[in-house]
Parts: structure tokens; sequence; C-alpha cells
């Protein structure tokens, strides 16, 4: 186990979900925690949290897509790093849901800067320190949808399926210099991220899938019943403290069901199953009730 001791880790997206879990979770685990925010207000919000879980917590306004917020954010996190973070955990996105031709290309290029381009970019200011020292870890929190794209989240899946390919290749580039390179693919937790993409979906009463939209309408209000992201934070601890962490970890039984859908049954199969869950086909009358209730614990 690596030790703790000292170590410093910037997380992005640090005010909710996901990214104020981990931020909890490390700091209370020993680590020099900094998390990016984008406002005020929002560092208010990791503050507080931190005074409740009394632990200490360091924040960084920044705005992850703005090359220039980004460089002077990395500017100030290596003063307060001794020349930079040990660990980078790129958590900070969002989840832009429609069907691939309802949705804009302004909101899908938005999907892809915030997802994919960011950690990208933030990849690039930590790694230099890194490699100097012989020693650091990047981990790109992505999803199970990294893995499988479910109807109505194509470009979301985009932005993870291309996360999961720039960290397979920055693995396999930065491993002769002591930096490992780390996916974490979460299943459903209660990060907030699921409701607001609901409200973001295109003008369905114009749709040709407006009747598949109600149905996404109902899961996202499920959303707020989804559990916390515990066991996600808890992840990206051991990624950080194995001496020898695995390339990814999926974490969530939904997770592990929606890959094996994917990946072990024959493709025809999967799909149907998918397009029942989303409300895009019908079980058939004798079965319908057998089926919708395996659609519902895969998916």
């Amino acid at each position: 186990m690596t030790s703790t001791t000292s170590r410093s880790v910037v997380i992005t997206g640090a005010n909710g979900g996901i990214g104020l879990a981990t931020a909890i979770e490390l700091a209370q685990h020993g680590f020099d925690v900094i998390g990016t925010v984008r406002t005020e207000a929002a560092a208010d919000t990791v503050l507080d949290a931190a005074d409740r879980a009394n632990v200490r917590i360091r924040t960084i306004e920044c705005d992850v897509t703005d090359d220039e917020q980004a460089r002077d954010a990395f500017d100030r996190i290596s003063l307060l790093t001794d020349g930079g973070p040990w660990a980078l955990v790129n958590n900070a996105g969002i989840a832009q849901a429609g069907a691939i031709e309802d949705v804009s290309g302004e909101f899908a290029e938005r999907q892809l800067a915030i997802n994919l381009l960011a950690p990208a970019r933030l990849m690039r200011l930590a790694l230099p320190a890194m490699r100097e020292r012989g020693d650091g870890r990047i981990i790109n929190i992505s999803s199970m949808s990294g893995r499988v794209a479910p109807p109505f989240l194509g470009w979301y899946s985009a932005s993870k399926y291309g996360l999961e390919a720039i960290s397979d290749a920055a693995r396999r580039e930065v491993a002769a210099f002591g930096i490992k390179v780390v996916l974490i693919e979460p299943g459903s937790y209660g990060t907030g991220v699921w409701g607001t993409a609901m409200d973001q979906l295109p003008d369905r009463e114009s749709s040709a899938y407006r009747d598949a939209y109600a149905l996404a309408d109902r899961i996202g209000e499920q959303s707020a019943s989804y559990p916390a992201p515990t066991p996600v934070a808890q992840t990206v601890r051991k990624a950080l403290t194995s001496k020898h962490p695995r390339a990814r970890y999926l974490v969530g039984a939904d997770a592990v069901g929606a890959v094996l859908l994917d990946t072990v049954v024959p493709t025809a199969v999967s799909d149907y199953a998918m397009r029942l869950g989303a409300g895009l086909a019908r079980a058939p009358k004798p079965f319908d009730r057998i089926v919708d209730g395996i659609v519902k614990r895969v998916l």
C-alpha cells in the first residue's frame, strides 16, 4: 500500500456528488486534498462539508474548460503542493440526454468539452511535474456508459468512451515514468447529474421519440433514490493507495450487469433489452411483466 502522508490530490468538480464524496473520503485518510470548483458559492459548499466531517480541504476556483483558467489554477496548485500534485482525479462532468439526432451541435460540443477535452487538458498540466518526480496517479472518472451506450445517452457515452480511449493510451505512454492512469466506471449513484440530464432533454413534442422521453422523465425522477456515491469514493482511495492499481474499476452491481449484458449476450439480445428499458420496444404480452422486471434489474 502507498502511504498517504502529505500526498496531494487535486479533484475537479469537488462541490457535489462523486467529487465531494471523494474529497471527504481522501481527506479522512490523510491525503492533502485540493478541490476545483467553478464559483465561490461552490467553494463554500466544499468547506462547509469539510467542517462537518472535521477534515481539511482547500479549494481553487477554475472552469476546467477554459485554458487560461486551468493554467492559472495549476500555477497556484504548484505553489500549494511543492511543485505539483501527486495525483489528479478528473471528476467534473455533465450528462447530456437525448437521441443522437435531437441533441444540437452546441450541446454535443459542450458535452465533449467538459467530459473529454477538459480531463485531457488537466492531464497535460499535471503530467510534467509527475514525470519529473518519477511518481504520480491520474484517476479518470468514467462511467458504465464508457463501456455501454444506452439509448438517449449517446453523446454522454461518446464522451466517456473517448475518456476511456485517452486513459488507455496515456496509461501505456506514461508507465515508464512511474505514473499510473486508472479508470473508475461507476453505475448509478445519487450525484444529481441524472436529474440535470433529464432537465436538458430536447423538445420532446417535436421529437420522434417523445413517448420514450416520457419514460426517461420517470427514470430521472427515480435518480433521487439512487444510493450515495460512497463506494465510488472508496474505490478512488483504493486506486490511489494500491501499489499496483487495476487499469479500470467497475463500481456497482448495475455497472457489472450492464457490461455483461453488452459483452456476453448476443448483440441483438442486448439491443432489445436496452430498447425495452428505454421505451423503444414492447415485450410480448405474455412475458411483459417478467421482461420488465429483468430489464429494471439490469438497466
